[in-house]
């Protein structure tokens, strides 16, 4: 993937070294967690329900006081920044072309073990996620070192990732999340899992979106990125990540889809390049 020369963002917010401990007194933290992170530290995937669960725990505390930031995380950081702002330019063109609307750029937030967000403490364990209180993506990127565990590995497989969670963006941007917290207020757990199913497929094919525009705009992609895209797509399915956790697969707690289906989706935006072909919540297939 060909990415150093491009721009660099101004929209990073680097946490990274700030000490933030979890208190004792009560209230809510909404975790919007990436399933791949979840399954991959034990955590129970069927917590999972981006953007329509508030987890209850305690609060945190931010203290000035710094620690050594991880070693080996200055390439990392560029090719973040660089990324994000390969986002930045794309859908604010995307929004002006497609939709006639203007593009509110995020802010991406590095941070390094854990970190205190708008949705509440967040430990590095749930992964990159995307906090829609303070509309800013949150990542600790040792994250990346996890994704090659998992056989996720790349340039463009990271992209992915982020471009990933840009896409909630988007959904707030356009009115879909309120829509699908509104709406899963009144669903059973089972439905609320299949809702948000079409809610983490959507956003797949928005990270597909992207890199079709981005590419056609910038010639980014070498040979070899589509696949490294699509590997990350399978690699992070409800189904192949049940069964190499626990062993089995339990399809009515899926939150973020098959592998086939992020797959599916994440190519349908590539081949597409067009918002308007990612609305997975009226298709009758996923």
């Amino acid at each position: 993937m060909l990415w150093k020369t491009g721009r660099r963002s101004q929209n990073i917010e680097d946490r990274r070294g700030l000490s933030v401990s979890r208190g004792v007194g009560g209230g809510g933290i909404g975790i919007l967690l990436l399933v791949l992170a979840a399954l991959f530290f034990d955590i129970d995937p069927r917590i999972v329900m981006q953007g329509t669960e508030i987890l209850s725990g305690g609060s945190a505390s931010l203290h000035t006081q710094t620690q050594p930031i991880p070693s080996g995380q200055e390439e990392a950081k560029e090719f973040t920044s660089v990324i994000l702002a390969d986002t930045e330019d794309t859908w604010r063109t995307l929004f002006s072309e497609q939709l006639n609307k203007k593009y509110k750029e995020p802010t991406l937030v590095l941070f390094s073990g854990a970190v205190q967000s708008a949705c509440g403490f967040a430990q590095a364990a749930v992964g990159p996620f995307y906090c829609p209180y303070d509309q800013k993506v949150y990542i600790d990127l040792t994250f990346f070192d996890d994704m090659k565990k998992l056989g996720a590995s790349g340039y463009f497989a990271q992209a992915y990732v982020i471009a990933h969670e840009i896409g909630h963006h988007i959904q707030i941007l356009l009115g879909i999340s309120d829509k699908v917290i509104a709406e899963g207020k009144n669903m059973n757990k089972y439905h609320k899992n299949a809702l948000s199913v079409r809610q983490e497929l959507q956003a797949d094919c928005f990270a597909g979106v992207w890199a079709n525009n981005a590419h056609r705009a910038r010639n980014i992609l070498e040979s070899g990125d589509i696949e490294e895209g699509l590997n990350a797509a399978s690699a992070i399915g409800d189904d192949r990540l049940q069964k190499q956790s626990q062993g089995y697969i339990v399809p009515e707690s899926f939150t973020h889809g098959s592998s086939e289906q992020r797959v599916r989706w994440f190519r349908k935006g590539l081949k597409s390049g067009k918002i308007g072909d990612c609305d997975t919540f009226t298709a009758d297939k996923l």
